[in-house]
C-alpha cells in the first residue's frame, strides 16, 4: 500500500463547561449526549494539557462498549493527561443521533474526536465537519468511509471471520458430520463496515469447504431479538438440517441459541461468536456456544487514547500499517490480532489478560462447568 502523507494538525481551543458540570482542569466524563453548546466557555487556547477529547460509541446492545472500551479509554487518557477532559456519548444505534452528538462536541470545541461509527458511510459527514474545524478524527474499531480520517484503530477484521469459520468447519469435522452438512449464517449489521469484513473472511473459509449454506442474514443494528426471530424462522423451515451456525458476535449468538432451543434442536449445533462477552464465555463453558473471538479491548482502547492525546499536542505518530476504506483510500492504521477462544483456553486469554476474573465468570449457575474445565 502506498505511503500516506502525514496531515498537519492544528491545535484548537480547549473548552470548559459552565455550571460546574465539567472542568478543563480536571479529568471528567460526560455520559449520554454531549452538553448543549450554550453551556460552553472557551479556555486558554493551545494548552494541550487541558485538551478535550470526544469519544463517540455506536450502540448499547454490544456488551463490550460499556464494560471495556469506554472505561479503558478514559483510564488511559487520565494516565497520560490528568487535566484533559473526555466527553462521551453513545448513539444508541441511531446514525442521526450520533451526528447530533458529534456536532454538539464540535461546537463545544473538542480537540480530537474518537469515533466508532454506527453507520460507516453516514459518519463521513461527521469527518467532513471536523475537517472544516481542523479537528482530527480517529476511526475506532469500525472504519469510516472517508479519506480524511487521521487514523484507524481496530483489529484484522477479515481474520476475525476466518477464525470463526475455521473453528466451525473444524468442529463439524470433529463431530463426524457429513462434508456437505447444512449451516446458517447470522452476519452483522449492514451499516457496520466491520461486519462486511467479518462476512468476507468467513466466506473465504466456508466457500472453500463443502458445507452447504442453507440461508444467511445480515442483522440490522446487531440486535439480538432480530437475530433470534430470523433463526426461529430458519428452524421452522430447515429443522435439524441446521448442523452448524456461523454467528458474527456473541450478542446475536445468544439470540440464535435461544431460537434453536425454543425450536427443539437437540443437541445444539456448534455456534460461533465474537467479542468474548461475559455471557458468551459463560455459554461456551455450559456448552451452548462453541467459540468466540477475543479482541483485546484494553490495548485497542489504550492505543486510541494514546493517539488522541498525541494529536492534541500536534504530533503525528507513525502508524503500523494501512487499511483501505470502502472507497479504497488507505488510512494509517493500528490493527491488533484477534484470538479464537474455546473452552480450552478461557483461562489463558480473557482471564490471563484481566478482562474477567474467575469469580465473574464462575457464578453459581456456572460453578459445575467451571470446575469441570479447571477454572478455579
Amino acid at each position: 500500500m502506498k505511503n500516506t502523507t502525514k496531515r498537519a494538525l492544528v491545535a484548537v481551543t480547549a473548552l470548559a463547561l459552565s455550571m460546574g458540570m465539567l472542568s478543563a482542569c480536571s479529568n471528567a466524563t460526560q455520559t449520554g449526549d454531549a452538553a448543549p453548546a450554550d453551556d460552553a466557555a472557551p479556555a486558554d487556547e493551545g494548552d494541550a494539557s487541558t485538551a478535550t477529547i470526544g469519544l463517540l460509541l455506536p450502540d448499547n446492545v454490544t456488551e463490550r462498549y460499556a464494560s471495556a472500551d469506554k472505561p479503558y479509554f478514559e483510564e488511559r487518557v487520565a494516565e497520560l493527561c490528568a487535566d484533559c477532559t473526555v466527553l462521551f456519548a453513545n448513539a444508541d444505534g441511531d446514525a442521526a443521533k450520533q451526528q447530533q452528538q458529534a456536532e454538539s462536541m464540535l461546537t463545544q470545541g473538542v480537540d480530537v474526536l474518537v469515533l466508532d461509527p454506527f453507520d460507516g458511510k453516514a459518519a463521513a459527514a461527521i469527518v467532513n465537519q471536523a475537517k472544516a474545524k481542523d479537528i482530527p478524527v480517529i476511526s475506532y474499531d469500525r472504519l469510516i468511509d472517508s479519506p480524511d480520517v487521521s487514523y484507524y484503530v481496530s483489529f484484522d477484521n477479515e481474520k476475525v471471520g476466518e477464525l470463526q469459520a475455521q473453528a466451525l468447519v473444524d468442529r463439524m469435522k470433529e463431530l463426524g458430520l457429513p462434508d456437505d452438512s447444512g449451516i446458517i449464517m447470522v452476519n452483522g449489521s449492514p451499516t457496520d463496515p466491520n461486519a462486511a469484513q467479518f462476512k468476507k473472511g468467513a466466506h473465504s473459509v466456508i466457500d472453500a469447504s463443502s458445507l452447504t449454506v442453507l440461508a444467511e442474514y445480515d442483522t440490522p443494528g446487531w440486535e439480538p431479538p432480530k437475530a433470534q426471530n430470523w433463526v426461529a424462522g430458519q428452524v421452522t423451515k430447515f429443522g435439524d438440517k441446521i448442523t452448524g451456525v456461523y454467528d458474527a458476535n456473541d450478542d446475536t449468538a445468544g439470540g440464535a441459541i435461544a431460537a434453536l432451543k425454543s425450536g427443539g434442536i437437540t443437541p445444539l449445533p456448534p455456534v460461533t461468536g465474537q467479542d468474548a462477552a461475559l455471557s458468551g464465555i459463560q455459554r461456551i463453558l455450559s456448552g451452548d456456544q462453541y467459540m468466540s473471538v477475543y479482541k483485546a479491548f484494553k490495548p485497542e482502547a489504550y492505543q486510541a487514547a494514546e493517539l488522541a492525546v498525541a494529536l492534541t499536542k500536534g504530533e503525528s505518530p507513525e502508524a503500523d500499517t494501512e487499511a483501505d476504506t470502502a472507497s479504497g483510500v488507505a488510512i494509517p492504521s493500528f490493527l491488533l490480532t484477534p484470538v479464537a477462544v474455546t473452552v480450552d483456553n478461557i483461562k489463558d486469554t480473557v482471564v490471563a489478560d484481566g478482562l474477567y476474573t474467575i469469580e465473574q465468570i464462575c457464578t453459581a449457575e456456572y460453578a459445575d462447568a467451571c470446575a469441570e474445565h479447571g477454572l478455579k
